[in-house]
């Protein structure tokens, strides 16, 4: 078995030392302050904030996912070919139809 040197064994940490401290500079230095300043004004941001997320569903979804469901169903009589998962297609809601 061979055994290093031991100067060679200080020297072998060494590389990841710098790597580590050069790594460390330039994220310290990606911190400095800039002199460019940006200001922008989000009213959509501030609307959807106060509006929590939904948690059931509504009568316009449920009617929405009917008619998703019978344009399916259509396009399967029609063609013979079965609906793969992810398969989404363009579909067009109309609020205005009768409910399911």
């Amino acid at each position: 078995m061979k055994q290093m040197h031991p100067s060679l064994k200080l020297l072998m940490p060494s590389p990841l030392a710098i790597a580590a401290v050069v790594i460390a500079g330039l994220s310290a230095s990606a911190q400095t302050t800039t002199t460019s300043t940006t200001t922008s004004t989000s009213t959509l941001s501030t609307s959807t904030a106060l509006k929590p997320k939904p948690t059931t569903a509504t009568d316009q979804m449920v009617q929405e996912a009917c008619q998703r469901q019978k344009a399916r169903t259509a396009k399967f009589k029609l063609l013979g070919v079965p609906e793969k998962f992810g398969s989404e297609e363009p579909f067009t809601f109309d609020p205005k139809a009768p409910p399911c």
